[in-house]
C-alpha cells in the first residue's frame, strides 16, 4: 500500500511530517486497517501517487479531486490549520510580489509576469484565475506566464526577479515563514483570493465505505491523541471536520466564472 502526504512537505519540515505520518499509521492499524506502510511515498510525482492502484491514503488538491482526479481518488477528510488566511477548513491563496516592488492594487498587477505551480493547482492557478478575470480584456491580463513547478519555486523566482506575482497557498505561506524567513521577507503580500476548502485527504476511488469509515476513525484518533500535539502544532494542523465531496464544487464554479468571462488561460 502507499501513502503520501506531499502538499506541506518541505525538506525543513520532513521529521516534523514523518512523525505526523508515524501517529496516523499507529491510529489506522489500532482500526484494523491492514497493510498500513511505514513510510511515506517522496519517490514518485503527485499524479503516480494519487493514480496509484494500491493508495491507501494522501492529501491532495480539491481542484483536481473535482476534475481530472475524480475518477482516481476518494475523499475522507478535511484538515483545519491555524494559519493567517484560513478560516475553519478553508483556506485562500496570498498574491505575492518583491518586497521592494512597486506593485500593489490589482490594475497595476496588468501587464506582469505571473509565476503559477501548475495548472492542476487551485491555490496556484484556478483560484487567481477566478480573482483576475473580472479584470481580463479580451482574455488577456499578464504580459507572460511561467510555470515553476511549486509554490516554493515561484516565491524564489520573485525573489530573484525572474517574476513579478504568484498566488501563493497561505498554509505555504505559513510554513515558510517559519522554516524559511528569509524567503518570505524578500517578499510582500498585495492581496488574497476568494476562500475555498483546504486541501483534503484522500483514499483511491473504490476503496469501499468500510476503509472510508476506518481512515476516518483513525484521523480522528490522531487528531485526539495528545502526544501528537506538538507535532500538529509545528505543522499548522488544528482540527478536522467530514465536508459534503459537493462542498469542493466552488472550484469549479470559480472555472465556469472565469471561462463564462473569456478568461479561460491565465495569460
Amino acid at each position: 500500500m502507499r501513502a503520501g502526504l506531499p502538499m506541506y512537505d518541505p525538506p525543513e519540515l520532513r521529521r516534523e511530517v514523518d512523525l505526523w505520518w508515524n501517529g496516523l499509521a499507529d491510529a489506522f492499524r489500532r482500526e484494523g486497517i491492514a497493510g498500513v506502510p511505514d513510510r511515506l511515498d517522496r519517490d514518485i510525482s503527485f499524479d503516480a501517487l494519487w493514480s496509484a492502484p494500491d493508495l491507501l491514503f494522501a492529501q491532495a488538491c480539491g481542484y483536481p479531486l473535482m476534475g481530472e482526479w475524480a475518477g482516481h481518488l476518494q475523499y475522507v477528510a478535511t484538515p483545519r490549520y491555524a494559519a493567517p488566511g484560513c478560516d475553519g477548513s478553508s483556506y485562500c491563496s496570498f498574491l505575492i510580489v518583491r518586497a521592494d516592488s512597486p506593485l500593489g492594487d490589482i490594475e497595476a498587477l496588468r501587464g506582469a509576469r505571473c509565476s503559477i505551480n501548475g495548472r492542476n493547482s487551485h491555490s496556484g492557478f484556478n483560484a487567481l484565475r477566478a480573482h483576475i478575470a473580472p479584470h481580463a480584456r479580451d482574455g488577456r491580463f499578464f504580459g507572460a506566464i511561467v510555470v515553476s513547478g511549486g509554490h516554493s519555486e515561484s516565491l524564489a523566482q520573485i525573489a530573484r526577479g525572474d517574476a513579478d506575482v504568484a498566488a501563493i497557498d497561505c498554509v505555504t505561506h505559513a510554513l515558510l515563514s517559519r522554516c524559511r524567513p528569509e524567503a518570505i521577507a524578500a517578499t510582500r503580500v498585495v492581496g488574497r483570493t476568494g476562500c475555498a476548502p483546504g486541501l483534503p485527504y484522500v483514499t483511491r476511488r473504490g476503496a469501499g465505505e468500510d476503509l472510508v469509515r476506518r481512515l476516518r476513525a483513525g484521523l480522528e484518533r490522531a487528531f485526539a491523541d495528545p502526544h501528537l500535539a506538538t507535532v500538529r502544532d509545528a505543522l499548522l494542523i488544528a482540527g478536522l471536520d467530514t465536508l459534503a465531496t459537493g462542498s469542493y464544487q466552488c472550484m469549479l464554479d470559480m472555472q465556469a466564472a472565469a471561462h463564462d468571462r473569456g478568461y479561460r488561460e491565465l495569460g
